[in-house]
């Protein structure tokens, strides 16, 4: 394995140009199929963490689980690995710093930051302040700064493409290294806000969407699939227990990775 610097330095430059895809990881062994896959990064889904950990998504489970499953997949892994912190599991600035402090001492070489906007409407300035002091508490790290702008549908439709870019300058003015705007799928309103970033862009990509090659048309630096392996996997769960105990027939696991094949991933 490589030095945390080493691999951070990789995890930025893996979005020029681009475009990293990223099917989200949730835990250790999720993190590993997806290493062996060939993903040249790992990141994970706050939503799947949570889930994993037994809490819900948004702003629920307590920072020191969160970076403590970061540790284990640094651990487990030789390629870099981003963490989704949510809101940054903290109300204010300070607090923010503490936990972008804490997931790069645990290894991590980014970070996704939510700016808040389905969580109280944190205005642009507040969220700038709070991306600068994750840039100053670990100016090494990669910093994604979500915009959920179209993901909430916040404002005015006409206007939502111009709201959006001037946050993405704050937060970029902020230290920001990226920005990521979930929601938001459709190839030209994608070009536009490529081309009116100053920064690698990430879209949030699922069943429906353009293929990768077409959001790298497009100017996307990052592709990341978000909760939705965590919500497949979680669907074969339920299919195969309905299944059992409804049916008596067990079906829904055909086709899952042998378990000589899963157990030898886990390096002992």
């Amino acid at each position: 394995m490589t030095s945390a610097a080493d691999r951070t330095k990789l995890f930025h430059a893996l979005h020029k140009p681009g475009p990293l895809a990223l099917p989200n990881a949730w835990d250790v062994a999720s993190a590993l199929v997806v290493e062996a896959a060939g993903a040249t990064a790992v990141a994970t889904t706050s939503a799947g963490v949570a889930w994993s950990l037994g809490a819900a998504d948004g702003d629920h489970i307590a920072r020191d689980r969160a970076v403590d499953l970061v540790a284990r997949i640094v651990a487990a892994v030789g390629i870099p690995v981003s963490a989704d912190i949510e809101t940054g599991f903290g109300a204010t600035a300070g607090e923010v710093a503490e936990t972008v402090r804490a997931v790069a001492e645990a290894g991590a070489s980014g970070v996704n930051v939510e700016d808040g906007l389905g969580a109280g409407q944190r205005d642009v300035a507040e969220q700038a302040e709070r991306y600068a002091a994750a840039h100053e508490a670990a100016p090494e790290l990669y910093i994604n700064a979500r915009i959920d702008t179209f993901l909430r549908g916040v404002g005015d439709p006409a206007t939502r493409l111009e709201r959006t870019l001037e946050r993405a300058a704050k937060y970029l003015e902020a230290g920001a290294s990226g920005i990521f705007v979930p929601g938001v799928t459709d190839l030209e309103t994608v070009a536009e806000l490529a081309k009116g970033i100053a920064a690698p862009l990430n879209v949030l990509v699922g069943p429906g969407a353009p293929a990768v090659g077409e959001f790298a048309k497009a100017g996307v630096a990052r592709v990341s699939l978000g909760s939705a392996v965590a919500e497949a996997a979680y669907a074969v769960a339920r299919r195969a227990a309905e299944e059992m105990l409804t049916k008596g027939t067990y079906g829904s696991v055909e086709n899952g990775i042998a378990y000589g094949d899963l157990n030898a991933l886990f390096k002992s």
